[in-house]
């Protein structure tokens, strides 16, 4: 299972969120290609990044961020957050993104992101951020009525790299992931999932791994905080 460091972007700062609440950041730095760096240095395979201010906005807005983390890594980076059309996807592709990760338009366009896979296989995943089972979208501010694993099986021939499962009341919350949920998930489709929202220890990750079915896990805050030990943790999941 890959652990993949978490870059939430919001006015050009690395900053955790809670709930999704833009009113309620945490700032923990403010050279994001730094912090990229550091996890690099680490032993981290990816990075994960989110542009929170694009996901509101519909449009990339911290491009001037992303493209200084693309500049300092070596390893790939994910990008998700106002990636909603064809040209932005090609664009970030070109600028070095191993993946972009489409959620809102997953929803509201779902022949799109079939389209994007087919023209850049393995490039395209899908973020699927859900409230007690129902899928959020436009930055987790707008609920459906969308159910989690029907939106993942739309996908299920599509071609997709992975889907990015976010619990968005345990996001930022250190609280631990929602394990029976995307453990559920994972065997409902055979899209590779990433776990997100809440793995905020070394137990919660190796929970995760545990259920055999898991792809990756995305923690954030643990990490910024010093509750996830990076290290100890890479070391855990190649054991």
């Amino acid at each position: 299972m890959i652990l993949y460091p978490a870059i939430d972007l919001k006015d050009g700062q690395c900053v955790r969120l809670l709930h999704g609440d833009m009113e309620k950041a945490t700032v923990f730095g403010d050279d994001p290609a730094a912090q990229a760096a550091t996890f690099e240095a680490a032993g981290c395979e990816w990075v994960h990044l989110v542009d929170l201010n694009g996901a509101f906005a519909g449009a990339p807005v911290n491009a001037a961020a992303v493209e200084a983390i693309l500049a300092r890594l070596h390893i790939p980076a994910q990008l998700g957050g106002g990636i909603r059309d064809m040209a932005t996807i090609e664009r970030w592709l070109t600028k070095g993104l191993a993946r972009v990760i489409l959620g809102t338009v997953a929803v509201e366009n779902p022949d799109l992101v079939q389209q994007a896979a087919r023209e850049f296989p393995g490039k395209v995943a899908v973020g699927i951020d859900a409230r007690g089972g129902r899928v959020a979208t436009k930055g987790w501010a707008t609920e459906t009525d969308v159910m989690v694993t029907d939106l993942a099986r739309r996908f299920e021939d599509a071609g997709v790299a992975a889907i990015i499962y976010t619990d968005i009341m345990r996001d930022g919350a250190m609280q631990g992931p929602n394990i029976t949920a995307t453990e559920a998930l994972a065997r409902a489709v055979t899209i590779p999932i990433i776990a997100s929202g809440g793995v905020s220890s070394l137990p919660d990750l190796i929970a995760l791994r545990d259920t055999g079915v898991i792809a990756g896990a995305i923690s954030g805050r643990a990490i910024y905080d010093g509750a996830l030990d990076l290290a100890q943790a890479l070391i855990a999941l190649k054991t």
